[in-house]
């Protein structure tokens, strides 16, 4: 009985490392992504800035491409 003991009480103790080990990676993890998320969302500002700036022409590039009932895109002339 003893022995068995033991055994559970070093599995246990083996699980609580690795449970350990595993928070750790997962705080990391998610640090990193909400680096990431800030990152992606400063880029996205930016580039609704840049789109505002240059709304005009977006607009117009957008018109002169169509899509034919193949899903094949072609170009018209305006």
């Amino acid at each position: 009985m003893e022995r068995l003991n033991s055994k559970l009480y070093m599995e246990n103790c083996l699980i609580m490392q690795e449970n350990e080990k595993l928070r750790k990676k997962a705080q990391l993890l998610n640090q990193e992504n909400q680096k990431l998320l800030s990152q992606l969302k400063k880029r996205l500002t930016m580039g609704d800035q840049n789109v505002n700036n240059h709304a005009p022409n977006s607009l117009t590039d957008l018109n002169l491409t169509t899509t034919n009932n193949h899903g094949c895109s072609s170009s018209r002339k305006p």
